[in-house]
């Protein structure tokens, strides 16, 4: 089999590429994604993620090495292993992020700038909101604002924020970033708007695109430090593509250091452990891993919430029937619907918190034992937090020369003290929200972590118990000018090897504010430019 570019991976970044790359007609694009078929009810509907959260059938279930720093707690990874990738079963908030971030990619890469990704934003978007001239309107990509659809319980939300300090940010993704906010998601007439959705599945009609599921890649191909094509399983049969161009990795922040590393690209001393021949020494590969760590308290509430709409069979019919109706109510939305994004300090350039308030409540339980998204069977609500820029960065490694094991990911949460302190301030200022006159009349309780927990110590020690990961995994394979300190130059190809490039949020210099997908999507809309332009 011969196509000009081999895409590894139809996840966010993936999905967009094979799109751009296809869409003149001119080159043959094979995608080769490990998991299988993105029409899944469950996939589709927008809060159906609880359900995919611990679903095998489209997810990796990755699981961290213990966190030294969180009472040696194992961290639970889902990573979408579906068409669409993790765009299949995240909380769908759609940020671009902070001018800030892009000073700092630029910084590492040239051509990553403000001025370089916006307009790629707004090719990307089909805002469904206020007209702007600064939101696209024409892209394949629906971006939803639920102003009119969140709950009612997120004005008090919004309230308290006022009364807390907070400025209000009525778009985010186009005006100041700093405030209080509600969430612009990406669906698309009610449905989940994902990668798949949006830029695979229009591409798929055309017959010089080709999509294979099931396929999982082994290694990359090399004739010397050439990328020739890879090979992969399909149907448990090993079988072989070659890019007359090129092979573009799209497989996240785990999956593509960890193909970089089986194929012989890596640290040395990680490869050699792991009884893989080294065929060019590249420290970089799966390290500086970031991630956004998150904390949240929850309130039980003197009024009813989500919990009543999606507890009881009486609240799910009702749901449901809204839905049917017209795609509205609970099951067309994030629960993650109020937030916003704040400075600790004045005399920072860009926010370095991001809050979520939830008007639904839910207590996590262990892989496996139930979905991730059971409301509690009390009237409750949410309000979580985590930082932006987390200082503390962990790794991704393979230990076996078998594809087939997961890495060793250790993420490193909480090592440095800036990390712990943002936190602590974090935790502070959730008790500030729930302290003000807009929610206090409607708490009855603090369920966790109780208000017996006060001083610094105990909350700390909270954090340390009861953190989650708010799966934004990335940097692994990270930009930058040099074979030491990174995998990528600023055009996306490896250091030191043809016919290879990365497109993912692996390449990320640094971890954005806020939510990742969109800038992952981004990423895939940078990299077709790139590619075409190089075409040969």
């Amino acid at each position: 089999m011969q196509f000009d570019y081999i895409i590894v991976g139809a996840g966010s970044a993936g999905s967009v590429l094979a799109n751009r790359l296809s869409a003149s007609g001119r080159h043959s694009v094979l995608v080769l994604e490990a998991g299988g078929s993105d029409q899944r009810l469950f996939v589709q509907l927008p809060i159906g993620y609880g359900k995919t959260y611990y679903d095998e059938r489209v997810n990796w279930k990755y699981h961290t090495e213990p966190v030294p720093q969180m009472d040696e707690r194992v961290s639970y990874w889902p990573r979408g292993r579906v068409l669409g990738g993790s765009s299949a079963i995240n909380a769908m908030v759609y940020v671009r992020g902070h001018v800030s971030d892009y000073r700092q990619w630029q910084e590492a890469a040239p051509g990553w700038g403000w001025e370089d990704v916006e307009p790629l934003f707004r090719r990307m978007e089909r805002w469904q909101g206020k007209p702007d001239t600064r939101r696209g309107t024409q892209g394949p990509l629906s971006v939803t604002d639920i102003s009119s659809q969140a709950h009612p319980l997120c004005q008090r939300y919004l309230q308290a924020a006022e009364e807390a300090g907070l400025p209000r940010a009525s778009d985010y993704n186009a005006g100041p970033m700093e405030g209080a906010t509600l969430y612009q998601i990406t669906t698309d007439r009610g449905w989940r708007a994902s990668a798949a959705r949006a830029y695979l599945r229009p591409a798929m009609r055309r017959s010089n695109l080709v999509v294979q599921t099931g396929s999982q890649v082994l290694q990359i191909l090399f004739e010397d430090r050439v990328v020739t094509g890879v090979e992969y399983t399909h149907r448990g049969v090993v079988k072989r593509a070659r890019a007359r161009a090129e092979v573009i990795l799209c497989a996240g922040a785990v999956n593509s250091p960890q193909l970089m590393q089986l194929s012989g690209l890596g640290p040395q001393d990680t490869l050699q452990a792991a009884g893989v021949n080294v065929r060019q020494a590249m420290p970089a590969v799966g390290r500086h891993l970031s991630d956004h760590l998150g904390a949240d308290i929850v309130c039980r509430s003197t009024v009813p919430t989500l919990n009543q709409s999606l507890g009881p069979w009486q609240g799910k019919l009702k749901a449901a029937l809204q839905f049917l109706a017209g795609g509205k109510g609970p099951l067309a939305l994030s629960l993650n619907q109020g937030g916003g994004f704040l400075r600790s300090s004045p005399e920072l350039e860009g926010p370095d918190l991001q809050l979520y308030f939830s008007p639904v409540s839910y207590t996590r339980a262990p892989p496996g034992t139930r979905p991730l998204i059971s409301p509690d069977p009390f009237p409750g609500f949410l309000l979580g937090f985590n930082p932006c820029k987390p200082t503390s960065t962990g790794s991704v490694d393979i230990v076996s020369a078998d594809p087939r094991t997961a890495p060793r990911i250790q993420p490193n949460y909480l090592a440095t003290e800036h990390d712990r302190q943002l936190m602590l301030k974090g935790m502070h200022l959730m008790r500030k929200l729930s302290d003000t006159a807009a929610l206090q009349p409607i708490i009855e309780q603090e369920v966790y972590p109780g208000r017996t927990v006060q001083d610094d110590e105990q909350l700390m020690a909270f954090v340390r118990a009861n953190a989650w990961t708010v799966f934004h995994p990335s940097c692994t394979c990270r930009m930058g000018r040099d074979i030491e300190s990174s995998v990528v130059d600023h055009k996306l190809r490896v250091h030191g090897i043809s016919g290879l490039r990365i497109a993912d949020a692996s390449i990320f210099p640094t971890i954005p504010t806020g939510n990742t997908n969109a800038p992952a999507m981004m990423v895939g809309e940078r990299a077709a430019d790139l590619l075409l332009a190089d075409a040969p």
